[in-house]
């Protein structure tokens, strides 16, 4: 993780101080990324205690499309315990649904992408087609006018599923992805999603899969080690029910900036030595589709936080700061 603490100094050396919704200021760098080499070992920060525990309940409540703060809590995690309770913004918001709620966050886009098509009524072909493609009739619409009206056409993607089924059956497609920043709903959410973007490269001839995040704004000192993991330990889980093997993770920022109260800590940090990378390890319980030949997707949401192990992580001693909501 030294690229980590690499990153760390180079914001603290060219960042600039910027204000934000948080109130808290930050010191802020556009354009940042960090690389692993995933057969290397598993990229969890070291000079100060990972939540790992935390972070892989964050994750199977996201494969579950959970929206709820007592879903994230029941898995072990309670990072999002002040996003869906304790911002006045969202507590103010109308489309909040009561204690705990956090809208249609992360999970729920990767796993139930709410998609309409409007489709003028007399296209018999297009609506067909629709049809077939899984969507169905929810009514009509009149244009402003109360003329011919449109047909109205939804379904939920699971865009998470979709790019599995690609990985197995069309590899060599370059457009294996899925996408969190829905415009349609981000005022529907207690906070708009930060890591957005996630892009699968298989490489069929080594077996090997790699994977490319997006992440438009990135707090350095809590997030990015939180994110980092996560996006790790999904990128293993996919390997093993497609049957690859982890390889490269590329991890891109837009924003990359350190808070203001966060100072101290990362200061600390970069006086430590960063130690031997640990192994991820996942339960045999999760079909290995490499081992077995039988394609079982549907252990997206089957997976519990138990399922992920790390194996001779080694650490320096927890460091705390405040998240700023």
């Amino acid at each position: 993780m030294k690229s980590y603490l690499e990153l760390v100094q180079t914001v603290l050396d060219q960042g600039s101080w910027q204000d934000n919704r948080t109130g808290i200021r930050t010191l802020s760098l556009p354009g940042a990324m960090l690389r692993f080499d995933l057969q290397q070992g598993f990229p969890a920060v070291t000079t100060k205690k990972l939540a790992f525990k935390t972070a892989i309940g964050e994750l199977v409540g996201f494969l579950r499309a959970s929206r709820n703060a007592a879903e994230f809590r029941a898995l072990g995690c309670k990072v999002w315990d002040q996003n869906a309770n304790e911002n006045q913004a969202w507590l103010a918001n109308p489309y909040r649904l009561g204690e705990d709620d956090l809208g249609p966050v992360y999970g729920v886009q990767w796993r139930q992408w709410p998609a309409y098509k409007l489709l003028d009524a007399q296209a018999t072909a297009q609506i067909e087609d629709a049809l077939k493609r899984g969507y169905r009739r929810v009514g009509l619409v009149q244009d402003e006018a109360g003329s011919t009206p449109g047909v109205l056409l939804y379904k939920a993607i699971d865009q998470l599923r979709q790019c599995l089924d690609t990985i197995v059956h069309n590899p060599a497609d370059r457009r294996i992805l899925f996408h969190g920043w829905n415009w349609a709903q981000i005022e529907e959410m207690a906070l708009p999603p930060c890591h957005l973007l996630y892009q699968f490269l298989p490489n069929a001839a080594k077996r090997e899969i790699s994977l490319c995040l997006y992440v438009r704004s990135n707090d350095l000192g809590l997030g990015t080690p939180f994110n980092l993991a996560e996006g790790a330990a999904l990128l293993h889980l996919v390997g093993r029910l497609t049957g690859y093997t982890p390889r490269w993770f590329s991890y891109f920022v837009g924003d990359a900036h350190i808070y203001e109260n966060h100072l101290d800590m990362l200061r600390e940090q970069l006086q430590r030595e960063p130690l031997p990378a640990p192994r991820l390890l996942l339960s045999e319980r999760i079909p290995d589709f490499a081992a077995t030949g039988r394609y079982e997707p549907e252990w997206l949401e089957r997976v519990e936080p138990g399922d992920f192990q790390l194996e001779g992580y080694r650490h320096h001693p927890p460091l705390t700061a405040p998240m700023a909501v």
